[in-house]
C-alpha cells in the first residue's frame, strides 16, 4: 500500500509539474441580447423599445441588473483554467460604448482591469460587436471595423465585423468578432451570412498573407451552423482538425452540435450559431508556439432555464414583455489554448 501511495503521489507531482510548464490563455464570445442602455438616442431608432417609456419599461435598473447578470457570467468564464478568466471577449448586440464600459467596470470584474474596444456599426436595430480583453493577458496592435457590403442589395445594412490585432503569449494573435445577418426570410436569408463568411475569410486570409505567424481566431455569432453553407463552405472551416489545410481554419465548436449541444434553441431545436473558429496554425502538437486545446460551450446551470414551455433554453431576460431578470438568448461559447512556459 506504501508503495502504491508512494506511485500516486508521484503520478500526481508530474502532472502538476507538467500543468506548470503550460500556460492557458482563453477566448471567449457571448451574445448579450440586447444590451441596451435607458437613454433615448435619436440616431437609433432600434433603442426605442429600451427606455422606460418602450415596450420593455426598460428602467434604469432593469438595466443595472441586466449588466450584473452579464458582468457575473463573464467573470465565471474560463476559470477552472485560467485564473483571471478570458484574455479576450468578444461581445455582440451592444447599442454602444457605454455599456460596454459599464460592463468593464461592474463589480464583478472591475478589479481585473478590463479594457474595451468598440466601433459604431449601421446596423438597423443599432446593435454593434465589441471585444473586451485583460491587457495582461493581450495587448491589441490594432484594431478597425470592417463594413458589411452587399453588391445585389447595397442598401442592406448589417453589423461591422470587428477585427482585432494583438499580442497574446508573446505571439501576434488576431482575433474576428462578428454578428452575421438573421436568418429571417428562412432559406432565401442565406446568402446574406454567405457574403458575410467571404468577407470574414478575406480578411482572415489577408491577415496570413501579410504575416504567415499570425494566428486568427474567428469567434462570433454566426447565425448558421457549422455544417450550412457559409461556415463549412465560403469560409471553409473543417469539422476535425485532422482535415483542416495550411491556411485554413477548423470549427472547433463542431463536434458539439454533432452531440445536439446548443448555444440556442428555437422550436426545442438546437442550433450552435456561437461558434469558434481558428486558423490551422493554432494546430497540432508543438506547444513550443500557442496551440488550441479545446473548446467549451458554456452552459452552466444558472444559465438554464428550469422550467415551463422553454425548459432548457438560455435564461433570457425577457420572456415575451415580461422581466424574468435573466441573461441572454445565447450560451457563451470558449476556446482554450496553451503553450510551454520556458
Amino acid at each position: 500500500m506504501k508503495k502504491l501511495l508512494f506511485l500516486f503521489i508521484c503520478a500526481m507531482t508530474s502532472v502538476a509539474l507538467s500543468a506548470q510548464r503550460l500556460g492557458v490563455y482563453s477566448v471567449a464570445f457571448y451574445n448579450v441580447e440586447n444590451l441596451f442602455d435607458t437613454e433615448d438616442d435619436t440616431t437609433n431608432r432600434g433603442d426605442n423599445d429600451f427606455l422606460p417609456t418602450g415596450s420593455y419599461q426598460w428602467t434604469p435598473e432593469k438595466y443595472a441588473q441586466k449588466i450584473h447578470n452579464i458582468a457575473s457570467t463573464i467573470a465565471q468564464m474560463a476559470r477552472e483554467h485560467c485564473p483571471v478568466g478570458p484574455a479576450a471577449i468578444g461581445l455582440s448586440e451592444v447599442e454602444n460604448a457605454r455599456v460596454v464600459e459599464d460592463l468593464c467596470n461592474a463589480p464583478e470584474l472591475k478589479h481585473l482591469g478590463l479594457k474595451y474596444i468598440h466601433y459604431d456599426s449601421p446596423d438597423r436595430r443599432g446593435i454593434d460587436c465589441a471585444l473586451i480583453y485583460n491587457p495582461r493577458l493581450f495587448k491589441p496592435t490594432f484594431s478597425m471595423p470592417y463594413k458589411y457590403r452587399l453588391e445585389s442589395n447595397p442598401n442592406f445594412r448589417s453589423r461591422d465585423q470587428l477585427l482585432v490585432s494583438g499580442v497574446m503569449a508573446g505571439e501576434p494573435v488576431s482575433i474576428i468578432v462578428n454578428h452575421w445577418p438573421s436568418r429571417y426570410g428562412g432559406g432565401k436569408s442565406s446568402p446574406l451570412r454567405e457574403a458575410a463568411a467571404a468577407l470574414t475569410k478575406h480578411i482572415g486570409d489577408s491577415i496570413q498573407a501579410a504575416d504567415p505567424r499570425n494566428k486568427v481566431i474567428i469567434i462570433g455569432d454566426l447565425n448558421d451552423d457549422p455544417k450550412d453553407i457559409s461556415c463549412a463552405k465560403v469560409l471553409g472551416a473543417t469539422r476535425k482538425a485532422s482535415d483542416t489545410k495550411e491556411g485554413g481554419y477548423f470549427n472547433a465548436t463542431w463536434q458539439f452540435y454533432d452531440k445536439g449541444i446548443g448555444t440556442l434553441y428555437y422550436q426545442d431545436k438546437p442550433n450552435l450559431f456561437d461558434q469558434q473558429i481558428v486558423s490551422a496554425n493554432l494546430l497540432g502538437t508543438d506547444r513550443s508556439t500557442l496551440k488550441f486545446w479545446k473548446a467549451e460551450v458554456f452552459n452552466r446551470d444558472f444559465l438554464i432555464t428550469k422550467t415551463g414551455k422553454r425548459k432548457g433554453y438560455p435564461l433570457r431576460s425577457f420572456d415575451g414583455n415580461v422581466w424574468q431578470n435573466g441573461y441572454a438568448d445565447h450560451f457563451p461559447t470558449i476556446s482554450y489554448f496553451v503553450k510551454e512556459i520556458k
